[in-house]
Formats: C-alpha cells, sequence, structure tokens
C-alpha cells in the first residue's frame, strides 16, 4: 500500500498526504509546499509516507 501512496505522491502529493494522515497538518504543509513549488511537495509526500512506514516498521 505504500508503494501505492508514493506512486501517487509523485503525481499528486497532497492526495498521498491526505491517504496517509487525513486533513491534519501535514496535508496543509504539503499542499502549501506544492502550490509554492512542486518539487518540495513531492519531496515532502515521499519523505512523510517513507517516515510513516518506518515508524509502523518499528512499533510491531
Amino acid at each position: 500500500m505504500d508503494l501505492l501512496r508514493i506512486v501517487i505522491a509523485i503525481f499528486i502529493p497532497p492526495l498521498a498526504v491526505f491517504l496517509t494522515t487525513g486533513l491534519g497538518k501535514h496535508f496543509w504543509i504539503n499542499l502549501l509546499l506544492t502550490l509554492l513549488g512542486y518539487i518540495p511537495g513531492v519531496v515532502h509526500a515521499v519523505w512523510f509516507i517513507s517516515r510513516r512506514q518506518g515508524q509502523r516498521t518499528l512499533s510491531g
């Protein structure tokens, strides 16, 4: 599922973050970054999804 989110993050970064956390602060940060420049939005989305995946793996 995370691989699908990363693919979505490449094309529509805010949607990928939304699918991961919902309408939280990271969604709004990502939306702002995407509006300011597409690449920062993609980087933030991939980083955020990867970080969340690592936390789930470590916690059990």
